[in-house]
């Protein structure tokens, strides 16, 4: 009798490389300011927010995307012709047909292997990752490629005080593949469509649609058609944040093996810097302990933020590859998902290269 063959693949997995692109156009709260009714002191004090970085020009997710995808592996030094899978995490991709991760495949010479989509809100990155990571384990790609990308700087309405200030774009990649020892815990997931509605937008895309046939005859003077933009109750996200990522948190780092004391480099979100500092408070991680802060001249780049911020910190020498990291991505769904993870080496080629 015959019998159905089956996938073998490597249980001890690892990110080999990492790699970002960040805009040119830095964005300061000053200029920001000047549509939005608030001031410079108040939006850093309440979120870290100095500057961020918006599109500008050519730019776009795409070309974002492709830009980070070949630094990832490049500094990964696997052979492109090895990457078996791309997985594109994203929120702001402009269209849902067709979705963005053939065209990334297609655009740094991949095209043809499999590529698709995650969109998971700001958790984006972390469930991407551990999708990448079971698919080598799986053997279904000896080498996976994870892309987080956003332009949420085009799909923010910029007088709304609940997310104008917040947002930035940019994209950061990293190679996924065997390794010697294992660098990528099992991931912790998990969701809540109870409170979905916390962050959205303010049209679906049928109505919006709708609504854009209906006044395109009018003048957009009087009657504008608006933009469909996403939207945020932060005291209900907060509320819904202090509950569940504490447990979550926890959670991580039990799945994982190792204590809390293993940990070298906290790497969450950047969603809000006061609830990161409060978070490594919590878990009662040291002061000294690196923590990732890119918010600070990048803003809130959604599914992009974690894989940007672990570039800034192996970039600058804040961390060092091979150190110990606790990452927690969390945000639209609502959904959050962490892993414990081997950070990938420094990068040879940085997003910060190209921009003086």
């Amino acid at each position: 009798m015959s019998v159905i063959a089956a996938n073998t693949g490597h249980q001890n997995v690892a990110m080999l490389g990492i790699g970002a692109y960040r805009p040119k156009r830095l964005v300061s709260n000053d200029e920001v300011c000047e549509v939005l009714d608030s001031s410079d002191e108040w939006i850093f004090d309440r979120s870290g927010v100095r500057n961020r970085r918006w599109i500008s020009g050519d730019e776009s997710a795409r070309t974002m995307a492709a830009a980070a995808a070949e630094r990832a592996i490049e500094n990964s030094g696997i052979d492109k012709d090895k990457i078996g899978a791309l997985i594109l995490a994203t929120n702001s991709w402009k269209t849902k047909i067709p979705h963005g991760g053939p065209i990334v495949a297609y655009d740094i010479g991949l095209n043809g292997i499999p590529a698709y989509d995650i969109a998971a809100g700001c958790g984006g990155f972390g469930y991407a990752l551990g999708v990448a990571a079971d698919t080598v384990r799986a053997g279904s790609a000896e080498y996976v490629l994870v892309v987080g990308v956003e332009t949420m700087s085009v799909v923010m309405e910029p007088t709304d005080r609940n997310t104008a200030f917040i947002f930035g774009d940019g994209a950061g990649a990293v190679v996924v593949g065997p390794s010697d020892e294992n660098g990528i815990s099992p991931t912790v997931w998990g969701s809540d469509g109870e409170n979905a509605e916390a962050i959205g937008q303010n049209y679906d895309i049928p109505e919006y649609m709708d609504r854009a046939q209906e006044y395109q005859h009018k003048d957009p003077e009087t009657d504008p058609v608006g933009r469909m933009v996403v939207t945020m109750q932060g005291p209900r996200v907060f509320r819904w944040a202090a509950i569940t990522l504490p447990k979550a948190l926890t959670s991580v780092i039990e799945r994982s093996g190792i204590s809390a004391d293993d940990i070298e480099v906290f790497v969450p979100h950047q969603a809000n810097a006061r609830i990161n500092e409060l978070m490594k408070k919590n878990l009662g991680f040291p002061d000294d302990m690196p923590m990732a802060n890119d918010i600070e001249n990048t803003g809130n780049t959604s599914a992009a933020s974690i894989p940007l911020a672990m570039e800034e910190m192996l970039a600058t020498g804040k961390a060092k590859g091979g150190q110990t990291a606790l990452l927690l991505g969390f945000g639209a769904g609502l959904s959050y998902a962490g892993a414990v993870v081997k950070l990938p080496p420094a990068p040879k080629v940085s997003s910060f290269d190209d921009l003086g």
